[in-house]
């Protein structure tokens, strides 16, 4: 039996980078997950490539209604919810002084506004399917895993928006893991430093980027930057998704039953700049 059979899984933003890393050592172990992204196309794509059951949900997080879509779909194709990775995000980078509003607000709606809806959404699945649970003298452990980074847990120069959003996002961690705590919900955040993904792949010659609400917003981190990882973090490399899908499936298993209200740096040592 693997460790995670039985179980059902919301990981969002889980079509690429950490999230699909995430998404498969989960099926890997047994969950079922559903897999979102912006792009239903692309969602699906990526979870015929994961395997494993798997369900799918394509739509901007952001809009009305959404969120709590995400979670009547995994309780359609599931019927239940047991984990909730909430991972889909992006970056908007810029000097405080010359920040728009626009630009300040982009990153609080996706990195804590988001959260609160789906967990919001989610609370019957795993506060009060708990609650049931404590009431009947069964003691069954639900996890949610929310993704924040060092940016969040220490400041990053050019990232007032985003730092000021995952800070937000530790404390939504640390409030609802008091309040949900009783009903054996653990929640639990992972604070990242530098990880390989489109957000911060070389931005220099024409690196990628997306369309919000009818702006272009780039992806991606100067090439000098990327050439200062080895001298930033200990262990010498930037994290792959593959490293950061590990303590987030290790917050989502049942080895973590005790781990609660924490925020777990996987960050190979980094202490500034370069975050994700």
């Amino acid at each position: 039996m693997r460790v995670l059979d039985g179980k059902a899984a919301i990981v969002t933003g889980s079509a690429r980078g950490i999230g699909r890393a995430t998404a498969t050592l989960l099926t890997e172990h047994g969950a079922r997950v559903l897999v979102t992204d912006l792009d239903e196309d692309v969602a699906r794509e990526a979870a015929e490539s994961i395997g494993g059951e798997t369900a799918v949900f394509g739509g901007d997080l952001t809009a009305d209604g959404v969120p709590e879509a995400v979670v009547q779909r995994a309780v359609d194709s599931f019927g239940q919810v047991d984990i909730v990775v909430n991972n889909a995000g992006y970056t908007w980078d810029g000097m405080a002084h010359k920040m728009g509003d626009d630009q300040f607000r982009a990153m609080l709606e996706i990195h804590t506004v988001v959260p609160f809806r789906l967990l919001r959404a989610a609370a019957p699945y795993l506060r009060e399917a708990g609650k049931a649970d404590k009431e009947a003298g069964r003691e069954v452990f639900r996890k949610v895993v929310n993704v924040t980074s060092i940016s969040g847990t220490q400041g990053n120069l050019g990232q007032a928006n985003y730092s000021a959003a995952k800070a937000g996002l530790v404390g939504l961690t640390k409030t609802l893991a008091r309040e949900w705590g009783p009903f054996k919900v653990n929640v639990n955040a992972v604070a990242f430093g530098f990880v390989e993904t489109r957000l911060t792949a070389a931005s220099d010659e024409g690196g990628e980027s997306f369309v919000k609400d009818g702006v272009e917003i780039p992806l991606g981190i100067p090439e000098r930057m990327r050439q200062m990882a080895p001298m930033i973090i200990p262990l010498g490399r930037a994290a792959t998704p593959e490293d950061a899908a590990g303590p987030i499936f290790f917050l989502c298993s049942p080895w973590s039953n005790f781990v609660h209200g924490q925020v777990l740096t996987a960050s190979g040592g980094q202490t500034t700049g370069m975050t994700t």
